[in-house]
């Protein structure tokens, strides 16, 4: 379906070149409003990958640009003329927020500039249940203001592309994905799934060894953390090993990424299948929110639910046998 971009956005741009159908806004026409709160360094590529999954669903989808308080947006600059203040989106009641990663996540939270516009967005998705993909930083972010679940610093960054052991398959947001959920990995913290234990409401859905959690699930929330990149271009890992390397920070190859290991060699964004299906899912049930209006109880779907529903099949299975 199409995706309704900001006029003239570079990513719109992009997006028709690569085939999407790309609009602009009518007034009349019924779509999922979705805000990007893009914290990335490089705003014009993170909205370029998250557009693109967006438009791959069968839901046509509003995206609309928005940056916290406490985010300068200079005159004349990219952010000045496509993004929006947080507090003007708020007053227009978004279906669903994405909060991106940030280069911050070496520093404590309140130390960043625009923690209380962070704080302020998260506590606003959490009044109204507004489904929330929180990545990254932003999902550390979510994890610690929400639970009180620390991130915890690594001694080495972990880089590369991992796969992760999908622990919830009945999960809506995982349909079709498989036992193993690949993603793009790129930071210097974890989040411990160990630490999710016993915290009201939250659920680890996939986690790794190597890399600690990568997506946890709060349905009464409805809210979604992934800790990782699945977004990402085929040569996004690779643009960051070289910016490391030319700023001589330590850096190793990324783990199982480049093709034989080799860094002259054209990465594949071997990982996008599934990433398009995360978000066809995850649009699934943002639309589904808003049919149901506000949220009245405990999920159907929740963590608890589906385990118990897990093993009451295995037991009918067991007793068959």
């Amino acid at each position: 379906m199409p995706i309704v971009l900001p006029a003239d956005l570079p990513a719109a741009a992009l997006l028709r070149d690569e085939g999407a159908a790309v609009e602009q806004p009518s007034a009349g026409t019924r779509e999922l409003s979705v805000v990007l709160v893009n914290l990335m360094p490089d705003r014009p590529s993170t909205e370029a990958q998250f557009a693109r999954l967006l438009a791959s669903s069968r839901h046509r989808v509003r995206l609309t640009l928005a940056v916290p308080d406490g985010v300068e947006m200079p005159a004349g600059t990219h952010l000045a003329r496509f993004y929006r203040p947080w507090a003007e989106v708020e007053r227009a009641g978004p279906d669903a927020i994405i909060v991106t990663g940030a280069p911050v996540e070496r520093l404590p939270f309140d130390e960043v500039r625009y923690w209380p516009g962070i704080v302020r967005i998260l506590d606003w998705a959490a009044a109204g249940r507004v489904p929330a993909y929180l990545v990254c930083w932003a999902a550390q972010a979510g994890l610690w203001h929400r639970h009180g679940i620390a991130k915890r610093d690594l001694a080495e960054k972990a880089f590369g592309v991992f796969a992760h052991e999908v622990r919830m398959p009945a999960a809506p947001i995982l349909s079709g994905i498989g036992d193993c959920l690949l993603a793009p990995v790129s930071r210097h913290t974890a989040t411990d799934p160990a630490d999710l234990v016993g915290q009201g409401g939250l659920c680890v859905l996939a986690a790794s060894a190597a890399t600690g959690l990568c997506l946890a699930e709060d349905a009464g929330l409805r809210a979604h953390y992934m800790l990782n990149h699945p977004e990402y271009d085929a040569d996004t890992l690779r643009s960051e090993f070289v910016r490391d390397l030319a700023a001589g920070r330590p850096t190793r190859l990324p783990s199982g990424y480049f093709p034989r290991g080799d860094a002259s060699a054209m990465p594949v964004a071997f990982w996008r299948p599934q990433a398009v299906r995360l978000f066809q899912n995850w649009l699934e049930g943002v639309a589904a929110a808003r049919r149901d209006g506000p949220y009245r109880g405990p999920a159907k779907n929740s963590c608890i639910a589906r385990s118990m529903k897990a093993t009451s099949r295995g037991r009918r299975k067991d007793a068959a046998m």
